[in-house]
């Protein structure tokens, strides 16, 4: 298989907005509102990205404004009751940083951020500089990929390894994002197989199959439309 998956640095941004240590409170919210952005990475000497501020970070400020907590809630909010009195981005910042490196996959990058639940990661590297930032709606951005790229990565990289021609007549369609397979298939133990490949090529939505399978006898025998993964054979 000669496929490159993405990588963060084909999507990331590069051009980030960022703060030091010492930016006040009000220079964050303003820093924020002007850029769009619900996180800040906050850098320390040339550029080494060093925590980062987030919404989250700032909100304790305005929720504990005007009350006292109880002694349970000051011992179960104790970071946020920090939060609240902090004043400079040192003080607020989530440390140490998390942050993925620019040729981390895509993949890797969006299990990052749903296993941490954050929107966004600075991309820097082995230094730890900062040398960009990749959010949510970046790793998204692989799904605008065009049907007719899918369909030939698809046909190249899959079709072509396990149904190869003249034994097998597999045909590739894509709509939307979804993968159609179809024709006659010498080998129908392969289909699982086939289905995790399309699905882990970049911008496929989902994979069908319209396909028959050669049997001995000479006889098509169908093949189901979503096969199971788990069918794979041992």
């Amino acid at each position: 298989m000669h496929g490159t998956p993405h990588i963060v640095s084909d999507v990331m941004t590069q051009t980030v907005a960022a703060i030091g240590r010492g930016a006040s409170f009000k220079e964050i919210v303003r820093m924020m509102h002007d850029w769009k952005v619900s996180a800040l990475p906050v850098l320390e000497g040339e550029g080494r990205v060093v925590g980062v501020v987030s919404e989250a970070d700032l909100l304790p400020k305005e929720e504990f404004r005007d009350s006292d907590p109880d002694r349970y809630t000051q011992l179960r909010r104790l970071s946020d009751l920090a939060k609240a009195g902090a004043v400079t981005a040192g003080e607020l910042m989530t440390s140490p940083a998390l942050t993925v490196h620019a040729n981390a996959t895509l993949a890797q990058a969006a299990r990052t951020m749903a296993h941490e639940k954050v929107k966004r990661l600075p991309v820097v590297d082995d230094l730890g500089m900062l040398q960009g930032i990749v959010s949510r709606a970046d790793l998204l951005k692989v799904f605008l990929r065009e049907d007719e790229d899918i369909a030939e990565e698809v046909r190249r990289e899959v079709v072509s390894y396990l149904f190869p021609t003249p034994a097998s007549s597999a045909r590739v369609a894509v709509r939307d994002g979804v993968v159609t397979l179809s024709g006659r298939l010498r080998d129908a133990s392969l289909v699982p197989v086939a289905a995790r490949l399309i699905r882990a090529v970049e911008g496929v939505v989902d994979v069908e199959f319209n396909v028959s399978a050669h049997s001995r006898s000479s006889e098509a025998a169908p093949v189901p439309s979503r096969p199971s993964e788990d069918a794979a054979p041992s």
